[in-house]
C-alpha cells in the first residue's frame, strides 16, 4: 500500500500567512526573550538556569516568577546565568528586591555579558541623582563570588 500524496496538508485558506503582528509603539520591535531554561528547588532555595536577553522589557516574566517564588516560601536563589546572551539595569532591577528580609542571592556560571553588566555597575561611584537613580552600583551580593 502507498500513503504518499503530493497534496498540500493544509488547504489553501487555512495556510494563508498571518496579519502581520501589531505591537506597542513604545516598545521595541524585536523584544528580548528570556527563558528558564530549568528550575529545580533544594528545600527553600531555587536553582534557576537562565537562558536568552534580559532587558527591562524581557524582565516582567523573572520579576513575576521571583515574586511567586518568595510568596511560596522560598527563601535563597541561585541563578546560573551561562545562558544569558544580553543583559541590561533591567536584569539588576529583577534582582534587587530579592535578598531583603533575609533572602539570598547567588549568580553562578556568569556569561560574558552578565559579568560586564555587573563591572559596569560597579564602576558607577558617588552617591546617585535624580537622573542616574536607576544606575546604582550592584548590591555587595551581585559581587565577584559565584
Amino acid at each position: 500500500m502507498n500513503t504518499s500524496s503530493t497534496a498540500p496538508i493544509l488547504s489553501a485558506p487555512l495556510a494563508a500567512e498571518a496579519p502581520p503582528a501589531v505591537h506597542d509603539s513604545g516598545a521595541d520591535t524585536a523584544p528580548g526573550v528570556i527563558l528558564i531554561h530549568s528550575c529545580t528547588t533544594l528545600g527553600t532555595t531555587l536553582v534557576v538556569h537562565l537562558a536568552g536577553e534580559i532587558d527591562h522589557f524581557s524582565a516582567a516574566p523573572l520579576r513575576a516568577f521571583l515574586a511567586s517564588a518568595a510568596d511560596n516560601g522560598h527563601t535563597g536563589l541561585v541563578l546560573d546565568c551561562s545562558r544569558v546572551t544580553f543583559c541590561d539595569s533591567g536584569f539588576l532591577a529583577a534582582l534587587d528586591w530579592w535578598p531583603r528580609q533575609g533572602r539570598r542571592l547567588r549568580l553562578t556560571h556568569r556569561s560574558r555579558a552578565v559579568e560586564r553588566l555587573l563591572r559596569a555597575a560597579a564602576a558607577v561611584t558617588g552617591p546617585p541623582h535624580r537622573s542616574s537613580a536607576h544606575h546604582r552600583p550592584p548590591p555587595s551580593h551581585l559581587g565577584p563570588t559565584g
